[in-house]
């Protein structure tokens, strides 16, 4: 066993290269198969230690398991099972999780996960229970993974930094999300993120997103760190982070400020795959760097100019549109795009991705019309309403409305608008902000002293964590309904959905007759405040 043990802590270091070289020394040396020869013979006789750090040696070196000896070390752990302490039960489910089902290997895995919960009262090493959670693996009862939770629970106060990263890894194998768990792993995190090496860190961001988890005092602690390190990670490594803080929502503006200033400083380390991921990452948490707006987007406008000529077109479309919902127009990527060959390649009727892509296209050729400098706004507006169709969670709304304006003549409800834009309600205004008007007696004709509110119920997950900083795509919406001639008014569906009657009257009273409701200037591409 020791043999054994000690050759595959030297096999384990080396790289994949040396180690394909050396598993075939290993295989074809007559002391090694002497070995296996003589753990065959002796493996009923072994004590529990050795047996199972044995199975452990063998399956990692690569032995194959269809073999005599592994199968043979599979049935003696079996028949030794409950003699194992808990130590040997960690290993052999590490062993375990690394073998592909077989009757013996599903036997002893069944087996297994019923002393485990036997014995899950007893264990106190979070290091063992952590190992536990992550061999169970997501196939685990529910009731099992409970009681591991539990355990850990129990021993909470008594984690380290290392142990806090591996229960947080251990969680994500087991596909349990446990709030109490993750929060003291994310505290023990935020004291410690110093010394987080850089694939940990992505490893937690990635964690937290597989198991929904949204922690913004663990999010700034980490984009904090970063930031304040950045002269010391490459730009390729920062590209990382904010990818992975993009797809959790969450938006570090510090880190996205000074990384924009480094692209403006030196755009050649952009190869087109991180140019996409930039361009993605900055329209979807809506950020532009105060002062350097414009030179900002002309940079990645013209690395994206330089990859013109072999861009595919669906990379080419999504640029664009990354381009046109931050509400700059990429002219000569426009151009190339909206040609007829391109245009047709996009939308070929097989496209798993037709439908979004569609929506893509649209997005981009309102924003060429609405985002244009030469476009005016029109003095008229057609919109059609479908009051039937008002959804169950707006409901509470429209009776707050009806309540506190006393007819349902004094708005509007589900109303479409040019470019497919839809608002949940609408509400007309004379000039001084003061009244509120009919709409009959508003439609029809244009009259430059009514004022348009558009009210827009939408779920936490337009904007960006922690925030009321809109996402890309409603921020473009917000723009666009304003050069509509829209004020518009968002409101976060459940925290409305949360008053009471009473509240919901008053608050929506507020938002209307308020003049800080609906300022007259146009909305920003990004609000950092």
């Amino acid at each position: 066993t020791n043999c054994l043990t000690t050759v595959w802590r030297l096999f384990k270091n080396l790289s994949e290269d040396q180690q394909r070289y050396e598993k075939q020394l290993i295989f074809e040396h007559p002391a090694f198969i002497k070995l296996c020869q003589q753990l065959l013979r002796d493996s009923r006789r072994m004590t529990r230690g050795d047996l199972v750090f044995s199975l452990h040696a063998v399956v990692n070196l690569g032995v194959p398991q269809n073999t005599l000896l592994v199968q043979t070390l599979v049935r003696v752990c079996q028949e030794k099972l409950n003699q194992l302490d808990n130590r040997c039960i960690s290993v052999l489910a590490t062993t375990l999780a690394g073998l592909d089902k077989d009757k013996n290997v599903s036997a002893l895995q069944a087996g297994l996960q019923l002393l485990v919960e036997q014995r899950i009262p007893s264990i106190r090493d979070i290091f063992i229970l952590q190992n536990l959670m992550k061999c169970m693996g997501k196939d685990a009862p529910v009731f099992l993974k409970k009681k591991l939770e539990m355990a850990v629970l129990k021993e909470i106060d008594h984690l380290t930094f290392p142990n806090a990263l591996r229960v947080f890894l251990a969680l994500v194998a087991m596909n349990y999300c446990s709030i109490p768990i993750l929060n003291a792993c994310s505290k023990k995190i935020q004291e410690n993120v110093h010394d987080a090496p850089f694939r940990q860190l992505i490893l937690i961001l990635e964690a937290c997103y597989t198991l929904q988890y949204r922690n913004v005092r663990l999010f700034s602690a980490l984009a904090d760190y970063v930031n304040s390190t950045a002269c010391l990670w490459d730009k390729r490594q920062i590209i990382l982070f904010l990818s992975a803080f993009e797809t959790l929502g969450f938006q570090p503006s510090e880190l996205m400020g000074i990384f924009a200033e480094k692209v403006i400083e030196d755009p050649e380390f952009l190869n087109l795959k991180n140019l996409l991921i930039v361009l993605q990452v900055y329209s979807r948490l809506n950020y532009v760097p105060r002062g350097q707006k414009h030179l900002f987007f002309e940079t990645l406008h013209s690395c994206l100019n330089k990859y013109l000529p072999q861009i595919s077109n669906t990379e080419l479309l999504k640029a664009v549109y990354s381009l046109c919902i931050l509400g700059y127009l990429p002219h000569r990527a426009l151009d190339e795009l909206l040609q007829k060959d391109s245009r047709d390649e996009l939308l070929l009727s097989g496209d798993l991705y037709k439908e979004k892509k569609e929506m893509m296209l649209r997005c981009v050729k309102a924003c060429m019309e609405l985002d244009s400098s030469s476009f005016t706004k029109p003095a008229f507006v057609p919109t059609e309403n479908s009051p039937s169709l008002v959804s169950l969670n707006l409901r509470k709304a429209r009776e707050a409305l009806i309540e506190l304006l006393g007819d349902e003549n004094m708005f509007q409800q589900n109303v479409q608008l040019p470019y497919k834009y839809h608002i949940d309600f609408e509400i007309r205004m004379d000039s001084h902000r003061k009244k509120v008007l009919p709409i009959a007696a508003t439609d029809d004709h244009a009259d430059s002293g009514v004022q348009r509110l558009a009210f827009l119920f939408v779920p936490l997950s337009a904007f960006c964590v922690g925030t009321v900083h809109p996402q890309g795509k409603l921020a473009m919406k917000k723009r666009h309904l304003n050069k509509l001639g829209y004020h518009v008014i968002l409101i976060l569906n459940k925290k409305f959905q949360e008053m009471t009657n009473e509240d919901a009257v008053e608050f929506l009273k507020g938002k209307i007759y308020s003049e800080n409701a609906f300022p007259s200037s146009e909305v920003a591409v990004q609000d950092n405040n």
